[in-house]
């Protein structure tokens, strides 16, 4: 009987230890960017996919050497600021046994 507890508040420990969140250090442009109206998100982005079809056009062989690394930098901070515009949310195979777990130990 004493066995059978402790594997009953060891399976517990471990359950909790899995699912227990991890605090993160979230970059404050993402919490923004969810907390963000559509309208701005999408007049951002327009306004992002308008310079990077400007830069594209752009003749960079009359650049000097800073002045590409200084596009190079304004393309990856763009890239960036769009990434922080996605709203999709990933679950990974791991989350979705435990969930699956969860649910058949609940509905029993």
């Amino acid at each position: 009987m004493k066995l059978k507890n402790f594997l009953r508040i060891a399976a517990l420990v471990v359950m909790i230890a899995i699912v227990n969140p991890v605090s993160s250090f979230a970059m404050p442009a993402k919490i923004a960017a969810i907390a963000g109206d559509p309208e701005k998100d999408a007049k951002t982005l327009a306004d992002i996919t308008r310079r990077v079809n400007e830069i594209q056009n752009m003749d960079k062989e009359n650049l000097t050497g800073s002045e590409k690394k200084a596009l190079r930098s304004e393309l990856k901070d763009m890239k960036n600021q769009a990434s922080t515009l996605d709203r999709k949310v990933y679950l990974s195979v791991g989350a979705i046994i435990i969930i699956i777990l969860l649910l058949i130990l609940i509905l029993r």
